[in-house]
């Protein structure tokens, strides 16, 4: 049997890209459509609830009655938020499993316990583009 370069190098890829995606899983739970879709730079809304693998809600912006406002990209959320809510438009809904390393790794914060997989439930209420688009 003949293996060409291109063959063994598609077998060693594969698996590194299969890695690259482990941190974050997307569902998408309901897509809609909109002239501009969520970007890094771009100011965005965001309802959310946030449980650990078993269920327990640790945080909800629901409970508040007020989605949760930053700047997408910029470092002012978990990496796991940064990567997931991009390419939204005002309306989609999605259900990120975020692992440890894309979170909060192993520190514990307020209820979280370290080394914890967690589960958003997200909802995107407002996008603004950021000032490069102004």
């Amino acid at each position: 049997m003949r293996f060409s370069i291109l063959t063994v190098l598609a077998a060693v890829a594969i698996p590194f890209v299969s890695a690259l995606d482990e941190p974050l899983d997307i569902k998408i739970t309901h897509a809609g459509e909109c002239d501009r879709k969520s970007k890094a730079g771009d100011t965005i809304g965001v309802h959310y609830k946030g449980t650990l693998t078993d269920g327990t809600k640790f945080d909800s912006s629901y409970d508040r009655g007020q989605p949760l406002s930053f700047a997408l990209g910029g470092g002012q959320v978990i990496k796991g938020w940064d990567k997931g809510l991009e390419d939204m438009c005002p309306g989609d809904k999605r259900t990120l499993t975020i692992q440890p390393s894309w979170a909060y790794g192993e520190r514990a914060v307020g209820p979280i316990p370290a080394n914890s997989v967690l589960v958003f439930e997200t909802e995107m209420v407002t996008v603004t583009p950021g000032k490069d688009e102004l």
